[in-house]
């Protein structure tokens, strides 16, 4: 059975580094995956593709993100942090979000930051504004009704999380997740 994937890139068509959808899921699709489909031009992507049984299903994630940098290496010249998810644990990490009702008021205010690095101690007494953030595992759930922007909180947040990170806002979260439940389930 296929397994129904969740992709995001990292500072796609922001800041000078521009990457079409268009070729971005032929790409895909060129290595194998199935059914692909992406979400705004902010290299949000969701297929299908045959993992490795749940024993091995990390290493198998990662070898398949290895081949989609290796891809987007020689296709388009980038080396851009990646984050690749089952759709299963994906959904796992907006229903963990406390500040899902937030989200559904205004989807703008309420960020998750996918990363893979240790969240340094004290973020959280940068808060202004009625600002609210809490750390899970591999993902921060921030609250900031003045926007992303604005925040407090973001500013001051490259002292505390090092490494690989992305950010979306909640409507793209949820977004992505119903594209991604979109797709057929099968072998």
């Amino acid at each position: 059975m296929k397994d129904r994937l969740v992709l995001m890139l990292r500072g796609v068509n922001v800041g000078g580094v521009k990457l079409p959808m268009a070729a971005f899921r032929n790409m895909l699709a060129g290595l194998g995956l199935e059914d692909v489909a992406s979400h705004i031009q902010s290299g949000n992507a969701v297929f299908r593709a045959g993992l490795a049984a749940e024993g091995a299903g990390a290493a198998s994630l990662a070898r398949l993100e290895a081949r989609i940098a290796e891809g987007l290496a020689a296709e388009f010249g980038l080396a851009v942090p990646l984050f690749l998810w089952r759709l299963a644990d994906y959904e796992a990490l907006l229903a963990a979000c406390p500040f899902q009702a937030e989200g559904a008021a205004d989807g703008a205010s309420v960020h998750l930051v996918f990363h893979r690095a240790e969240l340094a101690p004290g973020l959280e007494a940068h808060a202004t504004a009625g600002e609210r953030v809490l750390a899970g595992a591999g993902v921060l759930y921030l609250h900031a009704p003045r926007g992303f922007g604005r925040s407090e909180l973001v500013t001051r947040l490259p002292r505390y999380l090092k490494g690989d990170q992305t950010a979306r806002n909640w409507r793209s979260c949820v977004a992505v997740r119903e594209l991604a439940r979109g797709l057929a389930e099968g072998p």
